[in-house]
């Protein structure tokens, strides 16, 4: 049995949990949103207040996919009630970001300004970074979906990757920049 397939998900208050076939629907007070379950050997039900995601039978298919759906589905509920959020660090000379409407637009050394639309359900938040010189710039990506923020700030981040030497780039707040040492004479 796998560890974290059989695990039951606890049901918060405010949120409210409809299957319907192979489709779970999750509504709680961030949103809603409905996972579809695609293997034939997986089912879920809801039993005293928790959802119990078994599988039907032991081949490597229904192994693999038992702990996916049950993760997937955990996040859906999770997503409902707390924000899943991401930070990312723009550092760099000039560098600049703004959310303006249903954009957010990013000065990030290139001619023109690169432009990122934001998916459904997704938030941004910019705002100038903690450091005393004031080059670094913070950016918030938030929302219900923890799939579709990840997948957002993954974008932004490619944008403009972080270089070695400067450390001048797009990288998460949580993400450790490697940094290369410059030239050096060749005079002692």
């Amino acid at each position: 049995m796998s560890r974290i397939g059989r695990l039951p998900i606890a049901i918060p208050e405010k949120v409210t949990v409809a299957i319907d076939g192979n489709v779970v629907k999750v509504k709680g007070p961030l949103g809603e949103g409905e996972q579809k379950i695609s293997s034939r050997y997986i089912t879920a039900k809801v039993e005293d207040g928790h959802i119990i995601v078994e599988r039907s039978a032991d081949v490597k298919e229904a192994r693999a996919a038992h702990g996916l759906y049950r993760q997937l589905i955990a996040n859906l509920v999770n997503g409902s009630v707390t924000p899943f959020t991401k930070t990312l660090i723009i550092a760099g000379v000039g560098y600049r970001a703004a959310v303006q409407g249903n954009k957010l637009v990013l000065n990030i050394g290139f001619s023109h300004p690169v432009e990122f639309e934001l998916p459904a359900g997704v938030k941004a938040e910019a705002k100038e970074g903690d450091d005393k010189d004031k080059k670094t710039l913070q950016v918030t990506v938030s929302g219900m979906s923890k799939e579709a923020v990840g997948q957002f700030a993954a974008k932004v981040k490619a944008a403009r990757p972080v270089e070695p030497y400067h450390g001048y780039g797009i990288h998460y707040s949580d993400e450790v920049v490697i940094r290369k040492e410059g030239k050096t004479s060749g005079k002692k």
